[in-house]
């Protein structure tokens, strides 16, 4: 299915909910229509757990009706239940099937009626930068994945994990970074004393490393926090390590060309807590935009996942919701109150 998940206007009073799901616990804000950036806010600190099912619905609840509790009691809007919800959480695309499943009846259960929106995250960060604009988006923290639309169909390029792609992302960089210091501690041509003297004090003796490393489950976090080494050792003028975060901003790029719907024009908008790194990353990355994409406007993001789950509710409660429904990166529900005639897979 694509279009719009609700094809004709709907009210445009009350507030919406939106709802950021990641590794680290659940965001929620709760925001009138159309004003996401006077959202109330509230920060969950447990992950939602995950199941030979997937995203465990059940789970998710349990955490988010605290956090809706405490955010109608602050809100402006005097407690009422929210008039659309929109969700972005990370693995949404592949294991999102319980919560496409449970949650628009534990959600009526509640009082909450509307629309629901189920998005992957990188839709809500999507969202988030452009709203409901064609174009590009990238998003580069640990991973890297790159989404575009002309408003009709979903681009997606990486965002395959660290093993499989992930390219010009954190862990890419940091796993880069450890090569030159392993190269430069064999001898071999490619290396970087700086980056093995940096890779010595951030985890220990090299030899070491592999071991310590290989068998954790969260190894692309491990590798990624070496990153901001790599950036560290670049600006104090190792050319190494300059010239990996030149590479890696070739790859971001290479995403972003995939995905753009017109190569000659339109927006992109950069996201993510790898550009925190600065100028060693964020001036190549231009640089190469500006030769690559001459004729696209690089715009800067709106706002973050959060804003952009609060973007798309609003969208939602407005019937102003036009971004591709394909019933899995983004999965919409027009409310308890139509029969739910949304886009189920």
């Amino acid at each position: 299915m694509t279009g719009g998940g609700a094809a004709a206007p709907r009210t445009r009073f009350g507030a919406v909910l939106g709802v950021d799901s990641g590794g680290s616990g659940l965001r929620a804000a709760l925001a009138p229509v159309g004003s996401p950036e006077d959202a109330v806010t509230a920060t969950g600190t447990h992950p939602v757990r995950t199941s030979a099912r997937g995203i465990d619905a059940g789970h998710f609840m349990e955490l988010l009706l605290p956090l809706v509790r405490d955010l109608r009691e602050r809100a402006p809007s005097g407690g009422e239940p929210p008039v659309a919800v929109a969700v972005g959480a990370a693995g949404m695309a592949t294991l999102g099937d319980d919560l496409r499943a449970g949650l628009p009846d534990a959600l009526a259960a509640g009082g909450v009626t509307g629309p629901l929106a189920l998005a992957a995250d990188a839709v809500t960060a999507y969202t988030g930068a452009l709203e409901v604009r064609p174009g590009a988006v990238v998003a580069v923290g640990t991973g890297m994945i790159a989404l575009g639309t002309d408003l009709r169909a979903w681009r997606r390029a990486d965002g395959w994990g660290h093993l499989l792609g992930d390219s010009g992302g954190g862990a890419w960089l940091g796993r880069a970074g450890l090569e030159a210091a392993f190269r430069a501690f064999d001898g071999r041509a490619g290396g970087s004393k700086a980056l093995l003297t940096a890779a010595e004090e951030r985890f220990g003796a090299l030899p070491g490393i592999p071991a310590r490393l290989y068998p954790r489950p969260d190894r692309a976090a491990v590798l990624a926090s070496f990153a901001p080494d790599v950036a560290r050792c670049a600006r104090e003028g190792d050319a190494t390590a300059a010239a990996l975060l030149t590479e890696a901003a070739g790859h971001i790029v290479d995403a972003v060309e995939a995905v753009l719907p017109h190569r000659d024009g339109g927006e992109v908008a950069c996201t993510g807590g790898l550009l925190r790194l600065g100028a060693p990353l964020t001036v190549p990355l231009g640089e190469e935009l500006a030769r690559r994409l001459p004729g696209a406007r690089v715009a800067p993001p709106a706002g973050d996942p959060l804003h952009g789950a609060v973007v798309l509710a609003s969208a939602l409660a407005t019937g102003a919701q036009d971004l591709p429904v394909d019933g899995r990166l983004l999965w919409c529900s027009t409310g308890a109150e139509s029969g739910r005639d949304g886009a189920r897979p």
